[in-house]
């Protein structure tokens, strides 16, 4: 299948079919694998095959064939699904780690994503350093010879900042350490991190890659080393494997995952520029903006600017409290990229448990509220937005 486009293997790839030549990917909802002799069961445990299983926490047809399809899509050697996309960060960063390593992160990151890193990593040894993400003096600063592994957030939440994956990436593998990057709110569609320099990706797939409400997934791909060694093997004794159905559901997703990011993208740049300059609004970020700090960046990494806008409105929580209010088609929701467009206000939730001095030095006003664009009309959109702030 490498011989084929992405939207070609969005539709096609990884797919394994049995006997009964079935259209539609089967979902294989087993726990466990029959073996025809004692001998058979012992030689599978010594060394299984590609389409040789032994138990769902290991491995499963279905989800092999959206591990499969997915690292098809991110050009990687290997992908490994999780039950959720912090399962993903939490064993791409563990499976990796040891008491007395050091690793290097940007401050710019995800509320769960944070408290791994600066609560869990330090209570069993792993020493932190935060850097400005975007700041390259920073990342060289902070980069020591015993630095184990970098991470970032290809585009952070809420905020919007992009990183220079391939400067950062030259940086950490400077010292022989390893980039992590999550690249959720790029997506694989606009922008392949590991052909940037990344060596780990990892993915909600609850986000984009569903794209429709429905389940919680994750996924972490990489060169094949270290997905079948130590990310696999960490997985497999702690248990965070995702569920036959759900990878199902990620699979049959996947076939529509260009359509819908590049619909919801193209709406997303034309919400931003019609609001940009708009009263009540002190500055709409989106990175398909001229006005956005990396914009350039934007235009160089990534293939469109992405699906999320925040907007900083004039005023205090109840300002936006008002605003979220008084939407009628937009919902109220902490999730994003959804076939419907979704709006929070990261402050009292995606970040609330942030102190206001570090919500204040990442950017995160009481006034910034995060737009998740979706597949309804973009009129209909711009029309429930202008309403809400008049």
């Amino acid at each position: 299948m490498t011989k084929y486009k992405p939207k070609t293997n969005l539709v096609h790839g990884g797919t394994r079919r049995s006997q009964y030549g079935e259209l539609s990917e089967a979902i294989f909802l087993t726990q466990g694998f029959v073996y025809e002799t004692a001998e058979a069961a012992e030689q599978r445990f010594i060394e299984s095959g590609p389409d040789e299983f032994i138990y769902a926490r290991y491995g499963n047809p279905t989800v092999a064939m959206f591990e499969d399809r997915i690292a098809l899509l991110e050009g990687a050697e290997a992908a490994f699904a999780t039950a959720s996309g912090m399962a993903a960060v939490n064993a791409a960063l563990f499976c990796q780690l040891k008491s007395g390593d050091h690793i290097v992160a940007a401050k710019a990151l995800f509320g769960s994503c944070l408290y791994i890193i600066e609560t869990l990593l330090p209570q069993f040894g792993v020493e932190v350093t935060f850097v400005d993400g975007v700041n390259l003096e920073e990342w060289q600063a902070a980069i020591r010879p015993d630095t184990k592994l970098a991470f970032l957030e290809a585009m952070s939440n809420p905020t919007l900042e992009l990183i220079d994956i391939k400067s950062v990436a030259e940086i950490v593998h400077s010292v022989g350490a390893q980039l992590v990057v999550d690249n959720v709110f790029v997506t694989p569609v606009f922008q392949r991190s590991l052909e940037l320099g990344a060596d780990v990706v990892v993915y909600s797939a609850t986000k984009h890659i569903d794209g429709q409400g429905r389940c919680l997934g994750g996924v972490v791909l990489g060169k094949a080393e270290f997905i079948h060694g130590p990310f696999a093997t960490y997985m497999k004794h702690t248990g965070g494997a995702l569920s036959p159905f759900n990878a199902w559901v990620m699979l049959k997703a996947l076939e529509t995952l260009d359509l819908r990011c590049n619909a919801q993208a193209d709406s997303a740049l034309l919400v931003a520029t019609e609001l940009e300059g708009h009263n009540g609004i002190t500055k709409v970020i989106y990175p398909g903006l001229k006005s956005h700090a990396q914009y350039e960046l934007a235009a160089r990494q990534m293939q469109k600017a992405g699906t999320v806008i925040s907007l900083d409105l004039a005023g205090d929580k109840t300002a936006a409290f008002d605003f979220l209010n008084k939407l009628e088609i937009i919902l109220i929701s902490n999730n994003l990229a959804d076939a419907k467009s979704i709006i929070t206000h990261p402050a009292t939730t995606t970040h609330q448990r942030l102190t206001a001095e570090q919500r204040e030095s990442l950017g995160i006003s009481d006034g910034l509220v995060r737009l998740s664009i979706g597949l309804e009309d973009v009129d209909d959109l711009l029309t429930d937005i202008k309403n809400a702030l008049r």
